[in-house]
């Protein structure tokens, strides 16, 4: 689980850096660099509360589950779109690529924090 955690604390701060030009980086770096203190915290062994992962998960799931149904979103991107890439350039120059990478950007803190969480109460 270290080697885990050491990755997706640099992919999180990777992923915080790259938010510095985005309209609203004030709210995705911190999204970003939340789940990057857990995975260090789980280095370090150092005990987390429940309610941190708890209150992580039903914030970033809530805001997963707009961003899948918004306009825009993932279902739109799907049903109107064909799932175009939404990699083909870093620039996102049409909506749905910016939330959908919003969306599975949030999959992924949620997957990793399962994990971790997981693993904790599995040891606990």
């Amino acid at each position: 689980m270290k080697f885990f955690n050491i990755f997706f604390i640099l992919v999180f701060i990777l992923f915080a850096v790259f938010q510095y030009n985005d309209p609203d980086p004030y709210l995705w770096i911190p999204i970003y660099l939340y789940p990057a203190v857990l995975c260090y915290f789980e280095i370090k062994q150092k005990p987390i509360n429940k309610k941190v992962y708890l209150g992580g998960f039903l914030v970033f799931g809530v805001y997963a589950i707009y961003k899948l149904f918004d306009t825009n979103g993932i279902i739109d991107w799907i049903k109107f779109h064909n799932a175009s890439s939404i990699a083909a350039t870093m620039k996102a120059e049409v909506p749905w690529v910016e939330e959908s990478r919003e969306f599975f950007g949030l999959s992924i803190i949620l997957a990793v924090m399962a994990i971790n969480y997981y693993k904790a109460k599995k040891v606990a």
